[in-house]
């Protein structure tokens, strides 16, 4: 779905392929108007769209020209006006108070790109919003702008997850990177995963951000890199010094107003920018679309299943089977991604993942853990997941 230079159609994706030449030749090229004839400007190579072409286009043909944009141009689109500021406000003052409840309660929010408790973040924003107000959460999530993009995007099916970002003055800039799914994924085991999945990785996320607040330049919104997310070695690239240097020169930013929102291919390299104004509270509502097809067809108790096999797998251990044999018992039987959870309990901190499940069983494997050790953990584990 994204095009290719070096790689190509090849089987697998290697250091060797992670080329700042290439990346230097797809970022160098320049979004034409013509190209995006609904767009009412062109701002930094992205395409801006007004809320008046959103309510009277045509919805197929505005959404091919989406998804033209964020496939092969340049992988982000702003909306302006997107939503209604009355609604902004109202969802605004429920993300403070809930900020001003998880300060009172002492509790501390992770970042995976950035870090841990130099701003205020609100994990499950959503289910905290429509908990919280559900009216509120009903109107603005009732968006025409989010749902026109999202089913663009995924199709009319998907399942939308937010967190609420707050950049203080003086915070900042998060790492360049790319996101969910491969984007969270360990630079060791990054080449493990066939070209095929680099590819569909970005079609499974649409990621996106409504504005708050006015987002002037000085307040850092959003640092993009249009048409990275063409560069098909990028997930193993972003890791590497040279690459974070490139985007470093070379990102662009929009400045935005309140009710804005812009998305952006999940492959688009990209990172929350410095704040570097002395008073703006710079608060964003990142909404993490997602396809509903990245779930198994059955539902099966995996912890049901490890408790029930690990006394098994220690015996192999005894008996001198191989890690790798080990490995594979444990991937097959344990749940091996470590989301969806509950990242008020289960943070990131320190990493770009809390550990799965499977994570746990081989960590407790290497340990020699036994079975009632390993209970315990698991209890835990499971408990910080809950909802």
């Amino acid at each position: 779905m994204t095009a290719t230079m070096r790689t190509g159609h090849r089987a697998w994706i290697e250091e060797a392929d992670c080329s700042l030449d290439d990346l230097r030749a797809l970022e160098s090229r320049t979004t034409d108007a013509a190209e995006y004839p609904l767009a009412a400007d062109i701002r930094s190579n992205v395409p801006v769209y007004s809320a008046a072409t959103v309510a009277g286009a045509e919805r197929r043909e505005l959404q091919t020209e989406l998804i033209r944009a964020l496939s092969d141009g340049p992988g982000v689109v702003v909306f302006e006006g997107a939503f209604d500021e009355d609604v902004v406000d109202r969802a605004g003052a429920a993300f403070v108070a809930l900020i001003e409840a998880q300060r009172a309660e002492g509790a501390a929010a992770g970042d995976h790109f950035g870090k841990a408790g130099a701003n205020d973040r609100i994990w499950n924003a959503a289910q905290k919003l429509a908990l919280h107000s559900p009216g509120v959460y009903a109107e603005y999530y009732a968006n025409d702008a989010l749902a026109l993009v999202s089913q663009a995007w995924l199709g009319p099916r998907y399942q939308v997850t937010s967190q609420v970002n707050v950049v203080n003055a003086g915070g900042a800039a998060q790492v360049p990177h790319r996101d969910y799914h491969l984007g969270f994924v360990t630079p060791d085991q990054l080449a493990d995963y066939p070209a095929h999945l680099h590819r569909l990785s970005p079609a499974m996320t649409l990621q996106g951000a409504v504005a708050h607040c006015d987002m002037p330049l000085a307040s850092g919104p959003t640092m993009l890199l249009p048409y990275s997310q063409t560069f098909e070695a990028g997930y193993i690239a972003f890791y590497r010094p040279e690459f974070i240097e490139f985007f470093a020169a070379h990102q662009v930013q929009v400045p935005l107003r309140k009710g804005d929102a812009v998305f952006f291919n999940p492959a688009l390299y990209h990172g929350a920018g410095t704040n570097t104004s002395t008073d703006i509270r710079r608060m964003a509502n990142l909404l993490q679309i997602s396809s509903p097809f990245g779930r198994a067809m059955e539902a099966l108790d995996r912890t049901a299943m490890v408790r029930a096999v690990y006394p098994a797998l220690l015996e192999m251990k005894s008996a001198g089977r191989s890690e790798r044999e080990l490995a594979n018992a444990v991937n097959a039987t344990a749940e091996g991604y470590a989301f969806p959870t509950n990242l008020d309990r289960d943070q990131p901190i320190g990493s770009l993942a809390p550990p799965s499940q499977v994570d746990t069983v081989l960590a407790a494997l290497a340990g020699d853990l036994t079975p009632e050790e390993l209970d315990t953990i698991l209890d835990q584990q499971q408990e910080r997941r809950i909802p």
